[in-house]
Order: structure tokens, then sequence, then C-alpha cells
């Protein structure tokens, strides 16, 4: 499928990795501060494409495919997926990228990579903004569960590798037809974008670029006890700006659990960090929502997406988080 370019897109980028290549795009202006993107499970770098022209033209940003994501290069037979690995993607690509200092953009998937590289390298990350996503997951929402998602992994990996099956070839109409349902608020047109970096044409119709060993999202996760997380909330050094969205990831799983690991998070975020800033409103992290045709972010993976009312509002957060200097974490009421 051919791909539009974006507005304001000033180049593919295409980095060696020792498995192959790391794809990426890139706006904005090259002498400016960068600013690395991270997209979300099984979505692409198209994730941002409706939302960096918004943001200002100043910044140079870089969004790239994850391994196994987009046009990125699957990883070896017999390499796993996991977190430590998609850290360190972001190691090599700011190497390459020869990027000493740089802010982090993340939503959903990609707020938790964004956020442990932080947490792992804080010298590096000046600004951090998480869209719609935790910091880490706790272990102690899936203390049940955390050995039956290594197996899982482990099982679907050697099975997939094991297959001789072809991978299934769709219709254009076919693919958008599951995406949408499975996607409840996500509009056609973005579903379209997303589809545009996801697949790839054969003789006979569309394929997904995806790697098949990736599956379910906890099967790459790794789990972190609440000590774990305080400590790694210590050594942040990034200003923080954390967005939570209406009909996004929380909202799209009914557990106590989420939300009181949100809450635990800003808590230790708001005790730990140098200073926090407030807007008009109860104290809650900033929430928006949105279903029209200006919606910039979508996950084809959880049946969820993250799409802004008033894009130019949220933008000026980003922005204003942007500017601002020091370790702080920026919050704000209901939009």
């Amino acid at each position: 499928m051919a791909e539009n370019a974006a507005p304001g897109l000033i180049s593919e980028l295409k980095l060696a990795v020792p498995w192959g290549h790391i794809a990426a795009k890139a706006w904005g202006s090259l002498q400016g501060p960068p600013v690395l993107c991270l997209h979300g499970w099984l979505d692409n770098a198209n994730s941002f494409d409706r939302l960096i022209p918004l943001l200002l033209p100043d910044f140079y940003y870089v969004a790239m495919d994850f391994g196994g994501h987009g046009l990125s290069s699957h990883y070896s037979p017999g390499v796993p997926y996991n977190l430590q690995t998609f850290v360190s993607e972001i190691r090599r690509v700011v190497a390459a990228l020869k990027w000493n200092r740089f802010s982090i953009l993340g939503h959903s998937f990609g707020g938790i990579v964004g956020a442990t590289f932080s947490c792992t390298f804080p010298e590096m990350v000046d600004k951090l903004t998480l869209l719609d996503t935790l910091l880490f997951p706790l272990e102690s929402n899936e203390m049940e569960n955390l050995l039956t998602y290594k197996r899982r992994a482990i099982e679907h990996m050697l099975q997939i590798e094991a297959s001789q099956e072809p991978s299934h070839v769709f219709s254009l109409k076919q693919l958008l037809q599951r995406l949408l349902k499975s996607n409840s608020h996500l509009s056609e047109e973005c579903g379209e974008l997303l589809l545009q970096r996801g697949t790839k044409k054969v003789a006979t119709g569309l394929v997904l670029n995806r790697d098949q060993r990736l599956s379910w999202p906890e099967n790459s996760a790794d789990y972190v006890s609440r000590e774990l997380c305080a400590h790694s909330i210590r050594k942040l050094q990034a200003h923080v700006l954390f967005i939570k969205a209406v009909h996004g990831y929380f909202e799209s799983r009914d557990n106590y659990s989420e939300e009181e690991s949100v809450s635990f998070m800003i808590d230790m975020m708001k005790s730990t960090l140098k200073e926090v800033r407030r807007g008009s409103g109860s104290w809650c992290p900033a929430t928006v929502a949105h279903s029209g045709p200006t919606s910039p972010i979508s996950s084809l993976a959880l049946g969820r997406h993250l799409v802004w009312p008033q894009a130019q509002q949220v933008t000026t957060r980003i922005y204003q988080a942007s500017c601002s200097s020091g370790q702080s974490l920026e919050a704000w009421g209901h939009m």
C-alpha cells in the first residue's frame, strides 16, 4: 500500500541494527531539540501522523517503529520480544542519531518502554510525556498470572516458529472491518492511516507487516514490585507530563487494581519530583476525549484508542511541558 506523506514530514529513516534495521520517520527542524516518539503495542510510527503536525515545528520529532512492527525488521529466529529488548532499541536508535539528551513522547506500551528507559538512563532524558499509560505494570496486580504469561510467551513463539502456514492475505476492506470491530471509537480514516504502514502488498491483497511472534502485550511486559517502581521513579531526572484518555486504556479495563496502580504511581511521583504544577479543577491526570476526524493516535491491540477533543489545547499542554525546566510532574483537572 502506498503511504501518503504526513504533513510536515521531512524524511523516512532506516537505522542499521544487528538483525536488520529500525524504520522511523522525522518531522520538524534538524537543529531543534530532539523528541523520540514511541507507539503502542502492535501499532506503528503512523500513530503520530495526526499529532506531530499540531506541535511546534521548532523541535525535531522522530517516530520509530519498534522491532517487528511497521517497517522495522523482525527479530532473528529464536529471539523473543520483551521489554528489555525494546528499551535497548531506544539506546541503539539514539546512538545512531547521535543524541546525548532528548525528550520522549510515548503512547500506551511505548510509554512503558519510554519510562523504563528514562529510569535506566536518567541522564539522557530531559522530558517524558506519557499518553494514556502506566509507568510500569505492577506485579501485585498480576501475581496469579505471571507464570502463565511466561509460559504462554514461550509456547506461542515455538508454535509460530514451527508453523509452515503462509501469512494470511486480506483486502483493505477486510482488514479495516476487523480493526474497526475491535476498536469501536476508531475512525475509518485513522484505521487506514495505521494500515498504511502496518501492511504490505502481495499479488492477491495485503498481509500484515508485524511479526507473528508478537501476541499479547502481557507476554512481553516486565512486571515490577512496588518497591522497584518507587526506586525507579526516584531515579528519574526528567520533567514528566501524564495524560489520561477518556475511553482509553484504563476505562477499557474494569479493574479497580489498575486505577489503584495509577494512584500509587501519581502519589509516588508527587512525593518524589521536586515540583508539582496544577491547573484548574480537582486533582487528576489530564483527561481528554474525542471521536472526530482530528484523532491523532490509535491503538490496534486492545480495542481502544487515544483521541483529542480540543487538539490545540492538548498540544499547548505538551508545549508548556516541553518548555519547562527541572524535574517535575505536570498535572491538571478534566478538560
